[in-house]
């Protein structure tokens, strides 16, 4: 039987955190981030696209800068305007923007996902049901995964329903809170997804936390077990899954990825000096 191939990378890239740290002290102002990290990684999530609708001039360059790998393949979060602001119906100049942005990453084939992330306060109602529908109605020309946070959702007839229009299930690690969408190893489509967001309830469910704080979260490797067994599961399932690690601050992401990695490959991995003395338990891991 044929296993699925894992894409792994991160959440984002702009980080001024990450100077130092993945990014090298004094990296050319000429060499992009994305350019960097595709050095490493074959996806990266885009979650700039979740506050504004991306910039097709933007993201025809990043596309660009990636385009040495060519087995790489970006993500994108949705607008919020679909997910978060439900006062009103986005209109068609709105559904616009947002697939007019990414078009240059399907022309250029870079599109692997659009990731649709909804709030734990998006509880599976009547209305929240009829909501959800348009989304994915809205966007069935993508692939589509579903990230919900509310275990309100967890019952087969969503897994089947999502099934059935193929829109992939996202599963999640977060901190959990009463009524919190524990871990999952569901798929629901030819795409598996993933997220781990770390585990600071402290700050997760603080309403001052800044975002940085929220994400200050460094898995241990015991914790990353648990998503490699249930990984290794979905690939018996699914035709390739993407593992995005969201628990950004300080690189801590970065170094999440690198282990899942090395854990499924079983390879040595080409670690950046950098990061690998900011974690030094990177050292086991990397290329000699």
């Amino acid at each position: 039987m044929s296993v699925a191939r894992v894409r792994i990378g991160t959440a984002g890239w702009s980080y001024e955190d990450w100077k130092g740290i993945v990014y090298p002290q004094g990296m050319p102002k000429t060499l992009h981030p994305l350019e960097y990290l595709c050095g490493f990684f074959d996806t990266i999530e885009v979650n700039s696209s979740f506050y504004r609708p991306p910039n097709p001039v933007h993201v025809k360059s990043w596309a660009n800068k990636v385009a040495a790998n060519a087995a790489f393949q970006f993500t994108f979060k949705l607008w919020e305007r679909f997910t978060h602001q439900r006062d009103t119906w986005p209109t068609d100049a709105e559904v616009a923007l947002f697939t007019e942005g990414i078009a240059p990453a399907v022309d250029a084939g870079k599109l692997g996902a659009v990731l649709i992330q909804f709030p734990w306060s998006f509880k599976r109602t009547p209305e929240n049901r009829q909501w959800l529908a348009r989304v994915l109605d809205a966007f069935n020309a993508y692939p589509l995964a579903l990230e919900i946070r509310h275990a309100s959702w967890n019952v087969p007839e969503v897994y089947a329903g999502l099934a059935e229009r193929r829109v992939a299930f996202c599963n999640i690690d977060q901190p959990l809170f009463q009524n919190s969408l524990a871990p999952t190893e569901q798929v629901t489509a030819r795409v598996g997804y993933v997220r781990l967001h770390g585990r600071n309830a402290a700050d997760w469910f603080r309403e001052d936390a800044s975002r940085d704080e929220r994400y200050n979260y460094l898995y241990s490797k015991n914790e990353l077990e648990q998503w490699l067994r249930m990984i290794r599961r979905m690939r018996k399932l699914a035709e390739e899954i993407y593992v995005i690690t969201n628990n950004h601050y300080e690189g801590q992401a970065v170094v999440n990825a690198f282990e899942l990695r090395y854990d499924l490959e079983g390879t040595p991995q080409p670690v950046p000096e950098c990061l690998l003395k900011a974690y030094p338990r990177l050292e086991e891991i990397a290329k000699v």
